[in-house]
């Protein structure tokens, strides 16, 4: 690659400013020479973000008044970002120094390809070999469930071949901006999960691609802003899967996994919590389902980013 396009590299912290340090120290050490790094601390309430600024004064800091979730968070970098490219980071993880020059690479390659995610590896696991994802197959329309590819696997180089995916991952995504300035940005009703997979579907349904880039490599240490099964993530787990089907899928379909959803998955979760006497777990799980009986509004709505919302905007006919 002769060029090296601006790549503005967005993460959204929240009550994890050690942690996101972790990851700025790791992404000190990248190879690719052109980057700028937003962070959107997304109304931590208990955090000091502003050390963040002192101890990285080059990093642009974003403070918000509220929590805006994962998506919402992003959406605020995004307005800031003035990258031909915009890389979705998760603040707990931490990256491989050349794992930017294959994701930049491929989404040159083809103007069809709007994103691509890398392998992600556990952090956390031994010697640092377990697989979190290597692709992915789509959320099911009737179960609301998708699959990351080679998960929980030693990875042994069984997935080293680059090739298309049904869905990018969260924790690391590299988008086009021309492409989100067509399709919109992160759908924000969903608040934490679930969001890039109705991005992915959107991206696709538009004749977009995404791509498993396997030669990038990058550290999840999933799940410690939010709790490995916390009342907040049972919750949006429950809730988000049925506004996803309600985005995505035909009447029919819908209803079908209506039925489903009601005569097995949701017997079968509470049935499981109670067992456990997990009954903060139980309430959590309950209101998210039912959430989505009584709320209408705004359910298919994508928001849009205006050119005029971002004063850097007129830069990016020189990148595209």
């Amino acid at each position: 690659m002769k060029e090296f396009p601006l790549v503005s590299i967005i993460s959204v912290n929240y009550n994890q400013s050690a942690v996101t340090f972790e990851m700025l120290d790791s992404l000190k050490n990248i190879s690719y020479p052109n980057i700028e790094i937003i962070i959107v601390d997304n109304g931590s309430p208990s955090d000091k973000p502003e050390l963040i600024k002192e101890k990285y004064p080059y990093v642009n800091l974003i403070i918000s008044k509220k929590n805006l979730g994962f998506a919402g968070g992003n959406n605020i970098g995004v307005k800031e970002a003035k990258g031909k490219y915009i890389l979705f980071l998760n603040n707990d993880t931490e990256v491989e120094p050349d794992f930017l020059e294959p994701l930049v690479e491929k989404l040159e390659s083809d103007e069809k390809i709007a994103m691509a995610s890398p392998k992600i590896v556990f952090y956390y696991s031994e010697n640092k070999k377990m697989i979190q994802y290597a692709g992915a197959v789509a959320i099911n329309p009737f179960t609301g469930r998708g699959r990351n590819i080679g998960y929980q696997e030693i990875d042994t180089g069984q997935y080293d071949t680059t090739r298309e995916s049904d869905l990018g991952h969260g924790a690391c995504l590299l988008v086009r901006m021309e492409t989100m300035l067509e399709m919109g940005l992160m759908p924000d009703i969903y608040f934490l999960y679930y969001e890039e997979h109705d991005w992915c579907a959107m991206f696709r349904r538009a004749g977009y691609k995404a791509f498993y880039v396997a030669n990038s490599k990058i550290y999840h240490k999933e799940s410690i802003s939010i709790g490995k099964n916390s009342p907040l993530k049972v919750y949006h787990m429950g809730r988000n899967r049925i506004i996803y089907l309600r985005r995505n899928t035909n009447f029919l379909t819908f209803v079908i996994s209506i039925l489903f959803f009601s005569f097995l998955s949701v017997p079968k979760s509470m049935v499981q919590f109670l067992l456990k006497r997990e009954f903060k777990l139980f309430a959590a799980f309950y209101k998210g389902i039912f959430w989505n009986f009584f709320n209408y509004k705004g359910i298919h709505q994508n928001p849009k980013l205006k050119k005029s919302e971002n004063k850097q905007f007129e830069l990016y006919d020189t990148y595209f």
